[in-house]
């Protein structure tokens, strides 16, 4: 598998060429759009190649996070009573909302306006312990204890964010989130800094692929949760290119503009991937390149 992996990486490094960093957050422009990894762990045993060591900051691959723990909190329907499960055929950051009142209909978890409203669903008597909570969480699932955010990506985000903050006032506004708007955006804005690696990421998806256990036999989240999640990503979880990568690919998956992706192949195995060259959607140009052969060469397609 290490052979493989390699050798795929290389056929896919010149793709890396074809994208562009994320620059609309100044810290991500810093990003080396060369770099590229990938991490796949399975229950037999871990296999990566290239920059699979290189920390990057987790960014929208939170979205899953947000959704686990908030249906851990409240139940999966409570979730789906206050957010879709529809593809927005929007890009992740759309504001153009005509209509004068939100509807759950209008939004998905998959996109920033959805992941603001249910990173809101996690319990906490603060958005200090919101926030502690959600990191804690993300360490277990990742299985690193080390995760911290990135402090510069952080205040670049926060600094920069006005559109999700525009789109937290709309929420706020058709009452789909509750208490202080900017207390969440801190929230979010430092889940998204979360400093991680593609075996974090892949870690993550092995518990997904697993349908919530890990690799220790203990069940992280319920089995329908673990389910629900994987219709998601499959349907919405790499922005407006979902539909050409179900096509392509075939596996639940998420993106960052980090240049990260994390998905999985359920009953196998859990794949993490870097590489900061982004295509018009956001996602990385490489990564779905190298996923699209992993794919073809594993049978990995779910279809």
């Amino acid at each position: 598998m290490n052979e493989t992996l390699k050798r795929i990486l290389e056929n896919c490094r010149r793709y890396t060429l074809n994208g562009h960093v994320a620059d609309y957050i100044p810290e991500l422009a810093k990003a080396n759009r060369e770099e590229i990894g990938i991490f796949v762990a399975t229950a037999e045993g871990d296999y990566c190649a290239g920059d699979w060591d290189k920390p990057f900051t987790i960014q929208s691959i939170v979205k899953p996070i947000f959704l686990m723990l908030a249906a851990i909190d409240n139940g999966i329907d409570f979730v789906k009573d206050h957010v879709g499960v529809e593809a927005t055929g929007k890009p992740f950051n759309a504001i153009d909302y005509a209509e004068p009142l939100l509807l759950k209909e209008h939004i998905n978890p998959m996109v920033n306006i959805g992941a603001i409203a249910v990173c809101g669903l996690v319990k906490a008597s603060s958005n200090e312990e919101r926030f502690q909570r959600l990191l804690d969480f993300t360490k277990k699932i990742t299985g690193n204890p080390l995760l911290e955010i990135d402090k510069e990506v952080y205040e670049s985000e926060k600094k920069t964010g006005n559109k999700n903050r525009a789109l937290a006032y709309l929420l706020k506004n058709s009452g789909m989130i509750y208490g202080s708007v900017e207390e969440l955006l801190d929230v979010y804005f430092a889940m998204c800094s979360v400093k991680v690696t593609c075996k974090d990421l892949a870690n993550m998806g092995l518990l997904l692929a697993n349908r919530g256990v890990d690799l220790c036999g203990e069940r992280i989240i319920p089995r329908e949760d673990a389910v629900f999640l994987n219709a998601v990503l499959t349907t919405s979880g790499m922005y407006d290119g979902s539909g050409e990568f179900a096509t392509t690919v075939g596996i639940p998956a998420k993106s960052g503009v980090g240049g990260g992706i994390m998905a999985d192949c359920p009953g196998r195995m859990g794949i993490g991937i870097y590489s900061p060259g982004l295509d018009k959607k956001g996602n990385s140009v490489a990564g779905i390149k190298m996923l699209e052969k992993l794919s073809a060469e594993l049978e990995l397609s779910i279809f």
